[in-house]
């Protein structure tokens, strides 16, 4: 099942038209990266979905319901952290949580208990502080809480990852990749490499069109690279392009180094980004 589908969908900003007719699927309990350059229509595609923006043309649905701009009936399957959240700086985490319960009209002991279990999630069970005072990464992980609170079907998260050094984009990523079970991941990023490590699916937007999308490993199979693995039987690995392998194999053979595989590898995410964008 599709947890979100987008059918034929445009919008033109004056003369510059933004989104040329994308058609996306994403399947339920994936983790699907939503690619493309600054300017691509990401943010324009995510605001659609949710309902804030009104299309020119084309139909979205989540969870089978049709978004109806205005009309936020189908965002109480979307949970959705946004590239900088805000807050109320003069709560502790806890609080906060709470309180996003409380105006939902959650009973206390059911607040409290789902409260413990997002801050546990999220590694700020034991932070005492004032969101205030919380570091950009201690910021994104309570939006994601926030953003899973109501166990949507739909977790929405733009660039969650973009402002953060490595420990915190690790942080991030473990949460999104520890939560595919109980709903449906789709983030934008315009960093690759976070990408490749946790999505199981993937679309590229350029220029305002799907230029690719799928299965990542079935995308990265269909492009071979021209670069292959040797592994040798000591443990050992080199590198090699193909216009160099049949000269290497007859080089090791000569200096008489064992070789257990040769694999082909398989294209990067970057190397399929760049094709799409230099075409």
């Amino acid at each position: 099942m599709n947890i979100l589908e987008i059918k034929d969908l445009h919008k033109r900003f004056g003369s510059k038209e933004v989104l040329r007719g994308i058609h996306l699927e994403v399947p339920e309990h994936s983790i699907f990266g939503f690619i493309g350059a600054n300017g691509a229509g990401k943010t324009t595609t995510m605001k659609a979905v949710l309902g804030l923006l009104q299309a020119d043309k084309g139909d979205i649905f989540v969870n089978g319901e049709k978004v109806v701009c205005g009309q936020t009936k189908t965002n109480r399957h979307i949970g959705y952290l946004p590239d900088v959240p805000a807050f109320y700086d003069f709560m502790t985490a806890k609080e906060y949580l709470d309180f996003c319960g409380k105006i939902g009209g959650t009973d206390r002991e059911t607040r409290r208990n789902r409260t413990e279990e997002l801050l546990t999630l999220v590694g700020l069970s034991e932070e005492k502080h004032r969101i205030k005072g919380f570091s950009r990464g201690q910021k994104q992980r309570l939006g994601i809480a926030q953003a899973l609170y109501n166990r949507p079907k739909l977790l929405i998260c733009d660039e969650p990852t973009s402002a953060l050094d490595p420990a915190g984009r690790k942080e991030i990523l473990d949460i999104l990749q520890s939560v595919c079970s109980e709903t449906t991941v789709l983030f934008s990023t315009h960093i690759l490499s976070d990408v490749e490590r946790i999505c199981t699916d993937v679309a590229l937007l350029h220029q305002g069109e799907i230029a690719m999308s799928g299965k990542l490993h079935e995308l990265q199979q269909k492009k071979a690279a021209d670069t292959f693995r040797i592994q040798f039987s000591d443990g050992g690995e080199l590198q090699v392009k193909e216009a160099e392998l049949a000269g290497t194999i007859a080089a090791l053979a000569e200096a008489n180094r064992p070789i257990q595989t040769i694999q082909r590898q398989e294209a990067s995410l970057e190397d399929l980004f760049l094709e799409v964008i230099q075409c």
